[in-house]
């Protein structure tokens, strides 16, 4: 594996820190911006929006730029969001700044998921964004528990000012461990990029995307509020369990890792399966300690973790071109959106609860996603087997 898709874990691992740092802060962040917990929420559905629809047309402008380059212009636009936000003082400014780093984390997504393909062999993708995709699933198991803590103890704004410097550290490994990468796509090529986007089959297997990470989001976004005021954990025991749900994710990840380039479709199966059946437990047996743990745990371990699937699937589906990843990324993003505002919406109408139903719906609409891939591989199988001939005796 080469180094520079480590160094990419890395510049991930930043933005995902920055991306979920709201959710291990919302009680703090609520008091010091005058706002209310759904209100807060709201901030991780504009960091999601900023995303899912303006991370693509800065990905786009960036095209014809030598990656490497790229990534160190998306790593200055997304530590200005984040020192915006440090310094915000009042609720506005705070959304300002996440719309900001918004934008620039989904296109160093893009570039980065680009960059793998373009670094190593076609048989060992999945692994490569497996790797790569460890700075997502250690911003939850590492960055969100740290910015948590820092905020708790040194106020929110501290946890903005890590990340801000982290983002510094990321920048420069990736100066110094990353190659120079030609432009991934000349401009006669991007009209033939956008053809792949006229399959129904394409939008059909990015939809998944969208389900399995709008399940997973819906319980966590609102983990800290549902482990405390439902659960009965208190605050200072959160960051653990933070840390817990961070160590299951990276355990997942690894597993669909390896599995990714040749179980692609069973594995995105029995993820959704078993997220729906952990999504009902805890949406049934929060008020119990120790249920509520392990069916977190169980949303940590196939959950984020499907992301290594889903990116083969939706490469072999269209193609490997920087615009399909940042479609793809932005379709991803686009389930946080979904499971952030509904959640928000659904939590003021029936309660705390009522976003880890929204994630069973989710999780289950998945599932029927997967039909259509599930038919043409069923039918495969059964074209590939020989019909014996009857009626005929051997002399």
């Amino acid at each position: 594996m080469p180094r520079a898709v480590y160094v990419l874990a890395l510049g991930i691992f930043a933005m995902v820190t920055s991306e979920f740092v709201v959710a291990g802060l919302m009680p703090q962040m609520a008091d010091g911006l005058d706002a209310t917990i759904p209100q807060i929420g709201y901030l991780i559905t504009a960091f999601a929006v900023a995303m899912a629809f303006g991370g693509p047309f800065l990905t786009v402008a960036l095209l014809k730029v030598p990656q490497k380059r790229a990534l160190m212009v998306l790593f200055a636009v997304f530590l200005a969001g984040n020192v915006l936000a440090a310094l915000a003082s009042s609720y506005a400014v705070m959304m300002a700044a996440r719309i900001v780093t918004g934008i620039a984390s989904q296109a160093f997504f893009g570039v980065a998921l680009a960059m793998c393909a373009r670094l190593t062999r076609p048989e060992v993708r999945g692994r490569a964004v497996s790797v790569a995709l460890n700075g997502l699933m250690l911003g939850t198991l590492l960055g969100l528990p740290i910015a948590t803590f820092v905020g708790e103890h040194l106020g929110w704004r501290a946890a903005f000012w890590v990340i801000s410097a982290l983002a510094v550290l990321a920048a420069a490994a990736t100066l110094v461990g990353v190659p120079e990468v030609a432009p991934s796509t000349e401009g006669g090529q991007l009209r033939s990029e956008f053809g792949v986007f006229r399959s129904a089959r394409v939008w059909v297997t990015l939809s998944t995307s969208t389900l399995v990470i709008g399940a997973t989001f819906a319980a966590f976004s609102y983990l800290n509020p549902i482990l405390t005021e439902i659960s009965g954990f208190g605050a200072g025991t959160v960051p653990l369990l933070l840390v817990a749900y961070g160590a299951a994710t990276v355990i997942g990840n690894m597993v669909v890792g390896r599995l990714a380039d040749r179980r692609t479709l069973p594995v995105l199966l029995a993820g959704l399966v078993l997220n729906s059946l952990f999504l009902l437990g805890f949406a049934l047996f929060a008020q119990l300690s120790t249920a509520a743990v392990v069916c977190m745990l169980g949303i940590g371990l196939v959950g984020v973790t499907m992301n290594p699937a889903m990116v083969v699937r939706v490469q072999r589906r269209a193609n490997e071109g920087a615009l399909v990843n940042a479609v793809h990324t932005s379709c991803i993003t686009l389930g946080i959106v979904v499971a952030t505002s509904v959640g928000g919406v659904v939590i003021d109408a029936y309660g705390l609860r009522a976003p880890l139903w929204l994630g069973l719906a989710l999780a289950l609409a998945g599932i029927a996603s997967l039909v259509p891939d599930l038919t043409e591989r069923r039918k495969r199988v059964e074209e590939a087997v020989p019909v014996p001939v009857v009626g005929v005796s051997p002399r």
